[in-house]
């Protein structure tokens, strides 16, 4: 499985994965001028993983994301919820800002797309 590793920058997240601990890690604000673009070879990677991979955690913690980013997270978690559906064990932790009720709500939003386990946690707090 090749291995995932994209630098955060202005725009984007780091996307990095974990192979030791099997966790693929988004951090940072997602507004890439084309978000499809940014987040396709991702998609594509996690999908390969998924194939390969008896169990994945999704740590995310984006502090903005815009509308486009949100779909292309949303496609993020559709894939995982397809791999989950063939006995895969799947996990997500979306972290956010308590000081900004709309991210509280945004992550209330992705954790009802999916049935595997997705905890919210305030940034401060670690699982």
């Amino acid at each position: 499985m090749e291995l995932l590793d994209i630098p955060k920058t202005a725009s984007s997240p780091l996307v990095r994965f974990e192979p030791e601990s099997c966790i693929l890690r988004i951090e940072g604000e997602s507004y890439p001028e084309n978000s499809f673009e940014f987040y396709e070879p991702i998609l594509a990677w996690l999908k390969d993983a998924l194939a390969s991979l008896d169990s994945l955690c999704l740590d995310i913690d984006v502090s903005y994301m815009n509308s486009s980013s949100t779909k292309c997270m949303l496609d993020l978690l559709d894939a995982m919820e397809e791999a989950g559906a063939q006995g895969k064990r799947l996990s997500a932790i979306w972290r956010y800002d308590p000081e900004n009720p709309r991210a509280l709500d945004l992550a209330e939003e992705f954790k009802e797309e999916v049935s595997f386990d997705f905890r919210i946690l305030p940034q401060e707090e670690t699982p």
